[in-house]
């Protein structure tokens, strides 16, 4: 993976981090990431298409996703119901669609699907042999893992290959 893709999803998570809910992430250390498993409770998954294409995910324990939602809706939440899983959902979703406005910057155009929440750990989830930067954040409110599989696409094409498309999620 191209270390440049990174930089626009770790700007992107720590300006909405900020943002909504009103703590300094601080960026833990890089490790590359083989096994196809979550190792989280809760994982949102974004797909990007376009000239960078891939996968992002951003993983967390139940305990952060539901103080990362009450902070940002303003309301306490101790269970992760519907509503809570929205709200995780959309934060992924808006991190993501930030990232790809700072690749449009940066001359890359990449467009995101809508956000799947995936619960429980030990989640098979295959990124066709992509291996994966991971990105610890922490904050107050707890650690947001970014786990990052991009490519860019072959030049002269504007998306990725056909059989990017397909994505294997199944329980381990």
């Amino acid at each position: 993976m191209n270390v440049q893709f990174l930089n626009p999803f770790l700007l992107a998570a720590s300006e909405v981090l900020k943002k909504e809910i009103g703590a300094e992430p601080t960026r833990g250390e890089l490790t590359l990431q083989k096994s196809a498993l979550t190792t989280d409770d809760v994982t949102v998954l974004i797909h990007l298409v376009g000239q960078v294409y891939g996968v992002v995910m951003y993983g967390m324990p139940i305990e952060t996703s539901l103080n990362f939602v009450s902070r940002i809706l303003g309301q306490e939440f101790t269970e992760f119901d519907s509503l809570a899983q929205s709200g995780v959902a959309e934060l992924g979703n808006v991190i993501s669609g930030a990232a790809t406005v700072k690749f449009s910057q940066a001359g890359y155009q990449s467009n995101i699907s809508p956000p799947m929440v995936i619960i429980g750990k030990n989640v098979q989830v295959s990124t066709l042999d992509f291996p994966r930067i991971v990105v610890p954040l922490e904050t107050a409110y707890g650690n947001l893992m970014v786990h990052l599989a991009l490519k860019e696409a072959a030049p002269g094409s504007n998306s990725a290959p056909e059989e990017f498309v397909k994505l294997a999620v199944s329980r381990a």
